[in-house]
């Protein structure tokens, strides 16, 4: 890389992500250890095979990205319809199985889409930026997200379908969408929830909003999972009670502790130091996105970060805030710790894009 770069890029950006990796580490490790670590294994096999993908995504000018976005879309939704026709685990119909590895595209469709959604909104503002507040520009660039929120809806994985939603309202900020519009669509969202848990979700996404309201209303049923992981979050007062050492984690009452309830594994065996620092990170990493957002050299860029900006921002909200119970089991993973391989390569290829941006900006860190 050139020297330029090397100076422009964000290392706050890389810094946060080892260390979130790393942590997650130390937690699979743990939550691993009655199982001969095998997804501890397997999480660091990813890792070694995501550095040199890194590296490729970060050399290659991400405007590049966004010219073989509508092929890599058309790719994507081939492969999210595709998915529906494997065989369900968990219920849900998400992953195709390649020997002794998972692979789930809706999480590669991340990347996809916010580079599609951007070459598409960089496209409809060739004749001024505020051209996108027309109505049929704006319902083509809403088109564009539907379309794979509904295939991923279908599979049913309503966790990265909002993920991809709240992507396109950060986009759409930085864009300069019109105030009317969000408030359009908040009085939307107001009406449209009620309907939707009455005539639309199906009973066990009703299930899953019951029990965030009332979580004892079903200790040993629905409840179990939220309950154990409060339970575990709880012991872990100040310090932790040690790596290897939790209660709720090595005697196999948190379930599944190694994907959607990392934070509780790390919450009891780290501690509220542990917990915090982890939320910390996550809000150092998001903030320094907004700001490669800000000072990316073109609006591609731009857009490309407040997407990414987005993901990031909804997984740690929605992930944490459903293992302390102030939020609704989605079945979300928390970026970089949770185990999944699909999951660790989609973020890093994120952080390498926001890095890619970072360090191709024209003027330095500190210039406003």
């Amino acid at each position: 890389m050139k020297k330029k770069m090397i100076k422009n890029i964000e290392w706050g950006i890389l810094v946060c992500t080892l260390l979130l990796v790393v942590i997650g580490l130390v937690a699979l490790f743990s939550a691993t250890q009655n199982l001969e670590y095998e997804e501890f294994k397997k999480q660091a096999l990813w890792l070694v095979i995501s550095i040199p993908v890194m590296i490729f995504v970060i050399a290659i000018e991400y405007e590049f990205y966004c010219k073989i976005s509508p092929i890599l879309y058309g790719v994507s939704l081939l492969l999210l319809i595709a998915v529906m026709f494997t065989e369900p685990i968990n219920g849900a119909t998400s992953w195709f199985i390649i020997g002794p590895f998972s692979f789930q595209p809706a999480e590669f469709a991340k990347i996809v889409v916010v580079l599609f959604t951007t070459d598409i909104i960089v496209r409809l503002q060739k004749n001024g930026k505020d051209e996108m507040n027309r109505l049929w520009k704006l319902g083509i660039m809403i088109l564009t997200v539907a379309v794979p929120v509904i295939l991923i809806i279908k599979q049913p994985d309503y966790g990265t379908a909002l993920a991809f939603l709240v992507a396109l309202i950060f986009m759409l900020f930085v864009a300069g969408i019109r105030k009317r519009y969000i408030l359009i669509a908040t009085l939307l969202i107001v009406i449209l929830v009620p309907l939707a848990y009455f005539f639309i979700l199906p009973d066990h996404a009703k299930s899953r909003i019951d029990v965030y309201l009332n979580p004892d209303s079903d200790p040993r049923g629905a409840g179990y999972n939220i309950i154990q992981s409060k339970l575990a979050i709880g012991a872990g007062q100040s310090f932790g009670m040690g790596i290897l050492k939790g209660n709720q984690t090595q005697l196999g009452y948190l379930y599944p502790k190694t994907t959607d309830f990392i934070f509780a594994v790390i919450g009891e065996e780290m501690g509220f130091l542990g917990g915090a620092s982890v939320i910390v990170l996550y809000m150092i990493l998001v903030i320094n996105a907004i700001k490669v957002a800000k000072t990316a050299r073109d609006d591609r860029g731009s857009y490309i970060a407040a997407g990414i900006a987005g993901i990031f921002f909804f997984h740690m909200l929605e992930n944490i805030g459903m293992t302390m119970g102030l939020l609704p089991i989605t079945g979300i993973p928390l970026p970089f710790v949770s185990y999944g391989g699909s999951s660790l390569l989609t973020n890093l290829i994120l952080i390498a894009i926001l890095l890619n941006i970072s360090g191709r900006r024209q003027r330095t860190l500190f210039a406003e």
